[in-house]
C-alpha cells in the first residue's frame, strides 16, 4: 500500500521577486525559440524593442515629414543601397552609422509610420540593420541635435543620402530619383 506524503501548497511568488523575472524570463526565451522554429507557430515572430523606435517629424527647411528615431534624430537612406541591402560599410558606416536592432525583434513604431514597410536586413558584420519599405535606414554623424537633417541631398561615401518619407520614399531634389524608388 502506498502513502501519500502530505505537501503544503505552492509558496506564492511575491511581484518584483528576481525568481518571477526569471520565470517570465525563461518563458519568453521559450516562446520567442518555440516562434523562430519549428514549434507550430509562425517562422516570422518578433519581438518588439522599445530601445529602437521609428518616428516622424517635420523639417521646416525642407516644408515636409521625414522619418526619425526615437530620440529625434534625422534617419536617411543611401542611394547605392538600391532599395535592396545594406552597401555602406567600413568607413562609410562611421559617418553613417545604421539604425539596428537586436537579432529577432523589431523596432517600435510611432503614429505616423507604416508597420508593414518595417524591416530588417543583414549587414556586413552581421548587424540586423532597420529598413523602411526596402531601404537600409541610417543615421549621419554630423547631425549634432534632433530635428536637424545636414545630410540631406549630399553625395558623400560614394552616393547621394536621403531623408525618407513616412510613406516609403526619399525626399530628393528635385529632377532626381535614386534607383530603386520607384518614381518621384
Amino acid at each position: 500500500m502506498a502513502t501519500m506524503a502530505a505537501t503544503s501548497p505552492p509558496t506564492p511568488v511575491p511581484t518584483g521577486s528576481p525568481r518571477r523575472g526569471r520565470i517570465g524570463l525563461a518563458v519568453s526565451a521559450v516562446l520567442l525559440a518555440c516562434g523562430l522554429s519549428a514549434c507550430g507557430g509562425p517562422s516570422d515572430v518578433s519581438v518588439v524593442t522599445k530601445s529602437v523606435q521609428l518616428k516622424s517629424a517635420f523639417f521646416a527647411q525642407f516644408h515636409t515629414t521625414a522619418l526619425v528615431d526615437g530620440a529625434g534624430y534625422a534617419l536617411y537612406v543611401f542611394a547605392p543601397d538600391n532599395r535592396e541591402s545594406v552597401t555602406c560599410s567600413g568607413t562609410c558606416a562611421l559617418t553613417w552609422p545604421p539604425l539596428t536592432v537586436p537579432a529577432g525583434t523589431r523596432p517600435a513604431v510611432a503614429q505616423g509610420v507604416e508597420v508593414g514597410l518595417v524591416g530588417t536586413d543583414i549587414g556586413p558584420g552581421g548587424k540586423h540593420v532597420v529598413t523602411y519599405d526596402g531601404w537600409p535606414l541610417y543615421t549621419y554623424t554630423d547631425d549634432v541635435q534632433p530635428a536637424t537633417a545636414s545630410g540631406q541631398d549630399i553625395d558623400l561615401n560614394g552616393g547621394a543620402w536621403y531623408l525618407i518619407r513616412p510613406d516609403g520614399r526619399p525626399i530628393t531634389s528635385a529632377g532626381t530619383s535614386p534607383a530603386g524608388e520607384g518614381g518621384t
